[in-house]
């Protein structure tokens, strides 16, 4: 958008999508920027339908920690995220922003204190990670760990499907005692024996991460963005 456009934007509705991924591992089988996918596809699909500005994409956040070192990945430390977004937002404030919505499909601990403690002067900051949400019947597994498995996965091979190798997908099952470590809010480390993944990735599909995307979308849009609920037709 060229500076006048946004400026019309922005007074028309002032508030700002801001999508803040990882550059981490979710297995063999899926991209380094799945995170960054899985974001930018909601504000587009958002900004569209509220007509609300998207900024552009925070790619690096604090990344779950590794028995052993993967390659490709690259990770912030929490405070350096904190900074990032500081500077960011509240130059975006004085562009005239009053509310900031910062998607994220991250839960690991210390990305989640970053983002929840940025700064502004005014302006409100709403964090929503897209993966706190009860998925109920949508999943075989509802209760399993979410990194590389059914449900990124799933979304995966419906929001880029040519980007995901399904021959290289491998099942990660942990013990219940594990399983506890790896629980929405708790500090992760993948085990030695993960190649960047922990769940079930072999349940995947792409009917499934169609129904889990628009129940994350849906979910968004009523409670956070106040829209209607949908009506499906009978």
């Amino acid at each position: 958008m060229a500076p006048d456009d946004v400026a019309l934007a922005i007074a028309a509705n002032p508030r700002l999508i801001v999508p803040a991924a990882t550059c981490e591992h979710h297995g063999r089988h899926l991209p380094l920027g799945c995170d960054a996918l899985i974001v930018e596809r909601l504000a587009d699909d958002l900004s569209a339908e509220f007509r609300i500005v998207t900024a552009p994409t925070i790619a690096y956040g604090v990344n779950a920690d590794t028995a052993r070192l993967l390659p490709g990945g690259a990770s912030l430390r929490r405070k350096t995220l904190r900074r990032l977004l500081n500077d960011l937002l509240l130059d975006w404030e004085k562009a005239g922003v009053e509310e900031f919505l910062v998607l994220t499909a991250h839960g690991h601990a210390p990305h989640q204190e970053a983002l929840t403690t940025v700064l502004t002067d005014r302006a409100r900051v709403r964090v929503v990670d897209i993966f706190s949400i009860d998925f109920g019947d949508v999943l075989e597994s509802p209760d399993g760990p979410i990194h590389g498995g059914e449900v990124d996965t799933s979304l995966m091979l419906y929001v880029a499907p040519q980007l995901v190798r399904m021959d290289l997908a491998r099942d990660s099952i942990l013990p219940e005692r594990e399983r506890r470590r790896y629980r929405r809010g708790t500090r992760m480390l993948l085990p030695g024996a993960s190649d960047g993944s922990v769940g079930e990735p072999t349940r995947a599909s792409a009917e499934k991460g169609a129904r889990l995307y628009a129940f994350i979308r849906d979910r968004i849009r009523e409670r956070v963005l106040g829209a209607a609920p949908r009506v499906i037709p009978a």
